[in-house]
């Protein structure tokens, strides 16, 4: 690889709802401690072992995730800034980097009534 070249990776995910949102993907038991929902957390699995060959752990820091979607309609379409914080708690918890070194960003999110919802995380090593 020359110096120049930056390493990067896109993977696309199911958009599975509100759940992944940061006001939703936490619970609280009956005492008050918080968990993370089923649900996120199989996606933040699921996440965390598609990127997992990449070994961004190895990578010059600090990485920059990027998140885009596309989705059926505005209705349904999701602030992606909410996502984030799944996002990134999915990639630390498989890599071990701390997330709050990361950078982050958003794209503007596509209406398409044709496709089933997806996100597509792009995570890039720092120049």
């Amino acid at each position: 690889m020359r110096e120049s070249e930056v390493r990067t990776i896109t993977v696309g995910m199911e958009y599975i709802g509100a759940v992944l949102s940061v006001n939703h993907y936490m619970g609280r038991t009956p005492d008050g401690s918080q968990y993370v929902k089923k649900e996120a957390r199989q996606w933040m699995s699921d996440l965390g072992w598609l990127i997992k060959t990449a070994h961004i752990e190895d990578w010059k820091q600090p990485i920059t995730v990027h998140l885009e979607g596309h989705f059926r309609d505005a209705r349904s379409c999701p602030d992606l800034h909410n996502l984030l914080k799944c996002v990134c708690d999915g990639i630390q918890e498989l890599t071990g980097l701390n997330d709050r070194g990361f950078q982050t960003a958003t794209g503007e999110p596509e209406i398409d009534g044709n496709e089933e919802a997806e996100l597509f995380i792009t995570i890039t090593e720092a120049r």
